[in-house]
């Protein structure tokens, strides 16, 4: 018996019957595999954030360059502020670069505030290579 077109609803393609081979059922959807493929990709990447956090965006130890003054050929002085957590201490890498951009000084600074003290201003003395052009302030971490 073939079709006719009170037998196939509206809409549905026609199809020459053995020319193009059986049709195939709808996928079975599968929502568990979904679902935990879905919570592992949340957990790889909830422990990517968690460690790019950690490793660069602690704000406890936010610094400030305020100034550098007093250069000469074998030094420059720079003055910054660190924001601690209360009564903390914190390592500071500075640096001193040249007109042409070169590094002519580093140094790593410890500093530490009074027990109460969240922010604590610092002034030190880099010795550099060569005459400096600026002094930075790189960054500031919790000491090892």
């Amino acid at each position: 018996m073939t079709e006719t077109h009170a037998t196939i609803p509206p809409g549905t393609p026609m199809f020459p019957p053995g020319r193009y081979g059986r049709r195939r059922e709808p996928g079975r959807r599968r929502p568990v595999l979904t679902a935990i493929l879905l919570v592992a990709l949340v957990a790889v990447l909830t422990a990517i954030s968690v460690r790019l956090y950690r490793q660069y965006g602690d704000p406890a130890y936010d610094t400030q360059l305020i100034t550098y003054t007093d250069i000469t050929d074998t030094q420059v002085v720079v003055d910054f502020r660190v924001n601690l957590p209360e009564g903390g201490s914190a390592v500071c890498l500075l640096r001193a670069r040249d007109s042409a951009g070169a590094e002519v000084g580093r140094e790593e600074v410890a500093v530490a505030a009074a027990a109460g003290q969240r922010q604590i201003t610092v002034r030190h003395r880099l010795v550099t290579d060569a005459r400096p052009f600026i002094g930075e302030v790189i960054r500031c971490r919790p000491p090892a």
